[in-house]
């Protein structure tokens, strides 16, 4: 994108020198020759930054600076100062003023630091857009956002299943946000208002399963009586996150409670009533349910919809966006400023294969908030080199037109703009087969 200057000085002759410098540079510049024309359509959302000389008549610079400053504290502001007024200058920069030049500025050093200010002003409205973006993406739950088709079935289907109240199993290899799907389904349902309750089937003890489910109506040592998970989440949710965990007389027993409608906490003079939507989760391969680890009276008690939650792997349009929003999470609980992307790391998300999904690129963004690169090492122990990282970006760029277009190859070659012979040698590279992208 052309880098924008709202360029101010009275001097007419040497406004005209600097807007050919700037424009010879590729810059677009918006010239003025009075501060107070130059403050007309500046806006918190202004793309561009500011250069300007502080001595002019009526408003002067610093002038300017203070209330451009109130419009916006991060619009990079750069003055051009005489020696006389560097003092003057030097508490512009501490009041938060972007920089300041003396004059005369060389040209070398006039584009070193407005470019500095134009890649600055960039990050600073990305970070934002991306901020309101993740507040506003998927009613809070921003890993579920993102414009893949597989998302956006994946949230339809979730419209859909909140409204219908019937039990959902979600199935998905493990870190793909199994319990961000349940709680959406649960905040989108008509059971908003009610409890949502997780239950982790893979840390409950057998011995204790029937007091930790059901609960107990004998007085504890404290004299209260124990609640069971089933009694907390009456007329809410229940979410059995991993449910193929459980040993299999849990499962049966499981599966026979939720037959009968009923539970019975310990003591208890006569059963209640169950009344709970369900869910539960599983990372056992969708063709293999009901076989295998699961009770197949459970299993179809709670496949009343089954809801495939996918990895990564098959969203990999979304992981940028994904990325940025768990960098500028991580800067923001660090009160750090969020780095800019550079080449590698780009060619880290789109050549990576991401196994352990949601949880492995949080990490990899909180390690660039605080500045360390943990790249793979490849067999002789080093970080992949430039051609690795130019072929993983390549492989990615052509997997995307593939998936954009459907397997269909030659709209992925209008789309990479590449020969027949070019294309089809890369797919050989690559090991890519465009059947493998076809709907």
């Amino acid at each position: 994108m052309t880098g924008l200057v709202r360029l101010v000085d009275d001097d007419e002759d040497l406004r005209a020198a600097q807007v050919q410098t700037l424009q010879m540079a590729g810059l677009q510049v918006e010239d003025f020759g009075l501060a107070e024309d130059a403050l007309k359509g500046v806006t918190r959302d202004y793309p561009g930054v500011l250069l300007s000389d502080v001595r002019m008549p009526g408003m002067d610079g610093l002038q300017l600076f203070q209330r451009l400053h109130a419009i916006d504290a991060d619009l990079p502001v750069i003055l051009l100062t005489g020696h006389g007024d560097v003092p003057m200058a030097v508490a512009a920069l501490k009041a938060g003023a972007y920089d300041f030049l003396t004059k005369p500025v060389s040209r070398d050093v006039l584009l070193a630091a407005v470019n500095r200010a134009v890649s600055a002003r960039a990050l600073i409205l990305e970070n934002r857009q991306l901020r309101q973006a993740s507040h506003d993406a998927s009613d809070g739950f921003p890993e579920l956002a993102g414009g893949s088709e597989v998302m956006v079935h994946l949230r339809a289907a979730l419209d859909r299943v909140a409204v219908a109240e019937g039990s959902v199993l979600l199935t998905g290899p493990q870190g793909v946000g199994k319990l961000s799907v349940a709680r959406a389904i649960h905040r989108q349902g008509p059971r908003r208002a009610r409890p949502f309750v997780h239950l982790a089937c893979d840390a409950l003890d057998e011995a204790r399963f029937d007091a930790d489910l059901l609960g107990s109506d004998a007085p504890g040592p404290r004299g209260t009586r124990q609640v069971g998970q089933l009694e907390r989440a009456q007329r809410g949710v229940l979410f059995l996150d991993r449910v193929d965990a459980l040993t299999p007389p849990m499962q049966a027993r499981l599966a026979a409670i939720l037959e009968a409608g009923e539970f019975w906490p310990a003591g208890a003079a006569a059963a209640r009533p169950m009344d709970v939507q369900l869910l539960a989760s599983t990372t056992v391969d969708p063709a293999r349910l009901g076989e295998g680890p699961f009770d197949a009276r459970l299993f179809y008690r709670l496949s009343g919809t089954v809801l495939p939650v996918p990895s990564l792997a098959e969203r990999r349009e979304d992981i940028p966006a994904l990325y940025r929003h768990f960098l500028l999470a991580a800067c923001a609980r660090l009160d750090r400023p969020a780095p800019e992307l550079t080449g590698a790391v780009k060619a880290r998300l789109s050549g990576h294969g991401w196994p352990g999904n949601l949880p492995e690129l949080r990490g990899f963004a909180e390690s660039q908030a605080i500045g360390v690169t943990p790249f793979e090492a490849g067999d002789d122990g080093d970080p992949p080199g430039l051609s690795d990282l130019v072929a993983a970006y390549e492989r990615e760029l052509i997997r995307d037109a593939l998936r954009l277009s459907g397997g269909n190859a030659t709209a992925a070659m209008g789309r990479l703009q590449l020969p027949r012979k070019t294309f089809y040698d890369k797919l050989a590279r690559h090991g890519i087969k465009p059947t493998d992208f076809r709907r």
